[in-house]
């Protein structure tokens, strides 16, 4: 069962530091910052947080900025809270993940869009071929009455 203890921990965590920056971080830089998932090294002495924030580059830089700025203050809110011997060391890191499966996402989408405009095209295709030619809507009525 020890394996399962670390991951308890990470869990922990989490939940922890996703309420005090919501609560008590008071840094602008902070932003809307989501904490995906924590890492607890099996000696709990390292937990890797992982986070996914809106924005560009830029925002994104400063808010690694402003959760490096925050760590210690972090890290005693986490003492108080934690009943661990010893508070892990915390490392941020963004989660390219969530971009990574947005990605991805979007490009399944693009092709099963294709795939059914192919679909809606050779069935088109396939009706004229059976009904004859297609009659041109453009085209003069040589029937029309004068």
């Amino acid at each position: 069962m020890q394996g399962s203890r670390p991951e308890r921990v990470a869990e922990q965590i989490r939940q922890e530091v996703s309420q005090i920056l919501a609560t008590e971080v008071r840094d602008p830089g902070v932003g809307l910052v989501t904490l995906t998932r924590v890492k607890v090294s099996p000696d709990l002495q390292v937990a890797r947080i992982y986070y996914t924030q809106m924005g560009d580059e830029k925002e994104q830089k400063q808010t690694a900025k402003a959760l490096e700025r925050a760590v210690p203050f972090l890290r005693r809110q986490l003492a108080a809270r934690l009943t661990l011997r010893r508070v892990p060391e915390l490392h941020f890191h963004f989660d390219k993940s969530v971009g990574h499966q947005d990605r991805i996402e979007r490009v399944l989408l693009e092709l099963e869009a294709e795939r059914q405009e192919r679909a809606a095209a050779e069935a088109g295709g396939a009706a004229a071929e059976a009904g004859g030619p297609a009659p041109d809507p453009a085209a003069p009525d040589d029937e029309a009455p004068s």
